[in-house]
């Protein structure tokens, strides 16, 4: 342990708390109650699952989206006679991301949502524990400079990113000169081997029914249309600074593998776990060192064949097309990648609330890129105004060609 954490606890504040990513954060700082302090937390509406978090990690503050919201966590909160400050809205979650007294700030908000709760932490020089893929996919190198100039520590917690960051060198300064390519594997979702035909009798219960992972219902979705693996492209082009032509995707039922990195030499460097987001978590929380995640091991013995299918094959590039979006993303106007993360928020969102079909999810992202025109953005509000039109463009086309 450093002297740093002889000293004191790690203050954390976890964005997005009651999600699956924030409850696995809990669930690792729970083992290491000697190391961790949960100094804050925000939700969007549960109320009473954050009313157990505060009730089980007595965090100084708790946001909540709304007023409402926060008025009823905090009648709850005195109620129970819990000491917890609790705050709500916008302002209350980039304040707590960048309160002084934190020290690791988790941001599992999904979505465009939680852009400014992330550059506010990154302009305050935290470390960063990215599991917001937006984030980047949004904010691009206007987020990379806030990162630079707040000082901030960037850490991946999606599995695949922290595989690869995990398989690269200490020293980032060598990543270009050493570096191959980055592969980056998927599961394929629930529908790897389904007939494309009948895409569009899928329903969102089926969609949210991932094999391997145990997430919620957008980034669920998002696997199953493999537009999460488009995401995850652009986020590494802008997480690891190679280019768009350096990254490749390779299916990989398993997910035991989670990503790898090819070296110059040909050799391959991989990360293998369990399919548990604990174990980034864990690694996020306590780089350089490493701590117990409460992870289940690989069991070498137990083990079926691993199995690897390219992209192109097998009826993927039918099955998927939005995946190759990524790369034609990348190489267009600045804002582009913007413009389809807001396309897919709205036509996932229109596809669980059976406005589209499953199938045509694809195509709104597609007209919208096709019909917004982008503009470098140079400040939050130009993101966040490219964002908002990017949806109102999107929720057009959902009216038109929905159900």
């Amino acid at each position: 342990m450093t002297d740093n954490n002889r000293r004191h606890k790690q203050r954390v504040a976890i964005l997005g708390s009651t999600g699956s990513i924030g409850v696995s954060t809990l669930d690792v700082i729970a083992r290491h109650p000697q190391r961790f302090e949960v100094f804050a937390l925000s939700a969007a509406t549960q109320v009473d699952k954050m009313l157990a978090q505060c009730a089980q990690f007595h965090p100084t503050f708790a946001v909540m989206a709304s007023p409402e919201q926060g008025r009823l966590l905090q009648q709850k909160c005195e109620a129970n006679n819990l000491q917890t400050h609790v705050l709500y809205g916008l302002e209350a979650i980039e304040f707590i991301a960048s309160e002084e007294r934190v020290e690791i700030v988790m941001a599992a908000i999904v979505g465009a949502a939680g852009l400014a709760a992330c550059l506010a932490a990154a302009r305050a020089g935290k470390r960063l524990l990215l599991a917001n893929k937006e984030a980047l996919v949004v904010g691009g190198d206007y987020f990379l400079q806030a990162v630079a100039a707040g000082g901030a520590k960037l850490l991946p917690i999606d599995s695949e990113h922290s595989a690869v960051f995990q398989s690269l060198p200490d020293d980032a300064q060598m990543w270009s000169d050493q570096i191959d390519k980055i592969i980056l594997t998927a599961s394929g979702g629930p529908f790897r081997q389904r007939d494309p035909a009948t895409f569009g009798n899928i329903t969102p219960d089926q969609a949210c029914a991932h094999p391997n992972w145990v997430m919620g219902r957008k980034i669920s979705v998002d696997s199953a249309t493999m537009m999460n693996k488009a995401l995850e492209v652009i986020e590494a082009r802008y997480l690891f600074g190679v280019r768009p032509g350096q990254i490749e995707v390779v299916i990989h039922p398993q997910s035991v593998i989670h990503s790898m990195v090819q070296y110059r030499d040909n050799s391959v460097v991989a990360q293998l776990g369990t399919p548990d987001m604990k174990v980034p978590i864990a690694y996020g929380l306590s780089w350089p060192e490493r701590i117990a995640s409460g992870a289940s091991a690989l069991d070498f013995s137990a083990m079926a064949d691993m199995t690897f299918e390219s992209i192109d094959s097998h009826g993927h590039a039918e099955r998927f097309p939005g995946l190759k979006l990524a790369w034609s993303v990348l190489q267009a106007p600045a804002g582009s990648t913007a413009v389809l993360n807001a396309a897919n928020e709205i036509a996932v969102a229109s596809f669980l609330a059976g406005q589209i079909r499953f199938d045509q999810i694809h195509q709104v992202n597609l007209e919208t890129l096709s019909g917004v025109v982008t503009s470098v953005p140079g400040s939050l509000e130009d993101l966040l105004a490219l964002d908002t039109g990017a949806r109102r463009a999107a929720q057009a086309i959902v009216a038109r060609v929905g159900r």
